[in-house]
């Protein structure tokens, strides 16, 4: 591995975490940027080592859906952390809390009154053809009218040092395992200048999340089960991680029983009833009753029970209404409608290809954007206009004059770049933030976030399906630093 040179590091095209347009180290990195040089890449390269032994030890592993060979891969966690100034997280706990706020009653309102739509604010035939939508959840009312309890914002910054939202995830957020574990092991690698930065806690989230699970239970104290698709699911090692973290039951379908429309976990002692259930099984494979008629992940009954009260569900039915990529162009008018306030975190430009005029400018500059699929997740269902063939503009355009309503598209957004460790020493990549919010009682936002980066240089695409890795946030508790 070549000597640590950030000279060679630095590339004006993009905001760069770590320095200035002037190449000076920003402040809040300071202390990390001189302890990197002290330590020397010899060692980085010998702690990046052990700290993938350790990820393994741990189980922190995923399976890639795609992946014929059925391997299980680590998560890889780069061991330079990502930092986060004091006034950048004031602007985004702000942000993120505006946002889910504006959320959580839009998905009340369009199971409800739908009054939204009857002003026009949104329109009406793109909220009702969202894959997502479900015509099972109207009328529901779900506890405290929390719909998304838990949730997952993706952000970006931009080349102006602005973030922006790119992405909601209110549907079965993944990901704050790794955010935990890797705050652990970042802790053991650079224990005195974490210590001296003053990081912000996150150790204390299972606790959070068990309080806020519990807040919605009509009993005290609660049994609560974490429900899990098994042990093939991508995150199964955080279904695991969480029930265990929060002292709650695993579950899956086949362990839950119905009776007189209370739920029920057997148990070797015999039936055990359950309070709360932290889903992490997709809505349409909850109930084969209500959606999925040949799921055998949810239990048959389950929707019965929750709709008379018996049984929570976090998050509830019908959230992902919120994650379609074609109704997030609409959630700054969303947070002017049900706040009657401006934005705080913008969206980035999203052309909707069911609408005319932005049809006709995508499928002229096909070349030049990012195309979504509105459904899709995880890097799936996405071309990179700049870095795609021309056999792939044709393939996208193919599919968006098919189905209009099932694509957006946006400018290329040039994402900021972090120094990560690699084969060649200290190398500029990209990365992204997703930071978890809990909605009980109060909001709270975790202040920490997994810092999703994309490992192959000059990649875009930070998901972990797609090759990406992950690197340890720090917030930084004194505004000084």
């Amino acid at each position: 591995m070549k000597a640590i040179n950030f000279k060679e590091y630095i590339n004006k095209s993009f905001y760069d975490e770590m320095f200035h347009e002037d190449e000076h180290v920003r402040g809040h990195y300071k202390l990390l940027y001189q302890q990197l040089k002290k330590i020397g890449a010899k060692k980085l390269s010998l702690l990046q080592e052990s700290t993938d032994r350790a990820q393994m030890s741990l189980g922190m592993t995923f399976n890639v859906y795609q992946d014929t060979l059925g391997v299980e891969r680590i998560l890889h966690l780069d061991i330079i952390p990502r930092i986060i100034s004091t006034q950048d997280w004031q602007r985004i706990e702000k942000g993120l809390a505006q946002r889910i706020r504006a959320l959580n009653l839009f998905v009340g309102d369009i199971y409800g009154k739908q009054q939204i739509l009857k002003d026009k604010v949104v329109p009406k035939e793109l909220v009702l053809s969202s894959s997502s939508y479900l015509k099972s959840c109207m009328g529901l009312k779900p506890p405290f009218g929390v719909w998304c309890h838990i949730s997952g914002s993706d952000l970006i910054r931009d080349t102006d040092g602005q973030f922006y939202v790119l992405e909601d995830n209110l549907r079965c957020p993944s990901g704050v395992s790794y955010l935990l574990e890797n705050r652990e092991i970042l802790k053991r690698i650079f224990p005195k200048i974490f210590e001296k930065l003053q990081v912000r806690a996150v150790y204390d989230y299972s606790h959070h999340l068990r309080d806020m699970l519990e807040s919605f239970s009509p009993v005290s104290p609660a049994c609560i089960a974490v429900l899990s698709p098994g042990t093939y699911n991508s995150a199964y090692f955080e279904h695991a991680y969480l029930a265990q973290q929060m002292g709650a039951e695993l579950v899956e379908g086949k362990d839950l029983v119905l009776k007189d429309d209370y739920v029920y976990m057997v148990t070797t002692k015999g039936l055990l009833r359950v309070d709360v259930i932290y889903r992490r099984v997709d809505d349409d494979f909850l109930d084969p009753l209500v959606f999925k008629k040949d799921s055998l992940l949810g239990s048959p009954g389950l929707f019965r029970a929750y709709q008379k009260g018996r049984v929570v569900l976090v998050n509830a039915p019908g959230t992902g209404v919120a994650d379609d990529k074609a109704i997030y162009a609409y959630v700054p008018r969303i947070i002017k409608y049900y706040l009657q306030e401006e934005i705080l975190l913008p969206n980035v430009h999203t052309y909707i290809c069911a609408e005319d005029e932005d049809y006709k400018y995508v499928m002229e500059n096909i070349g030049k954007l990012v195309v979504k699929q509105t459904d899709a997740s995880g890097g799936y269902g996405m071309m990179i206009g700049p870095q795609a063939t021309k056999k792939e503009h044709a393939m996208f355009a193919g599919y968006i004059k098919k189905n209009r309503r099932g694509y957006i598209a946006q400018p290329v957004i040039n994402l900021s770049r972090a120094p990560t460790l690699t084969k060649n020493g200290i190398e500029g990549r990209h990365v992204d933030l997703r930071p978890y919010i809990l909605y009980g009682k109060e909001i709270k936002i975790i202040p920490g976030a997994l810092t999703r980066v994309a490992l192959h240089k000059g990649s875009l695409v930070v998901n972990s399906s797609q090759g990406g890795g992950s690197k340890d946030t720090w917030v930084l508790e004194n505004a000084s630093v």
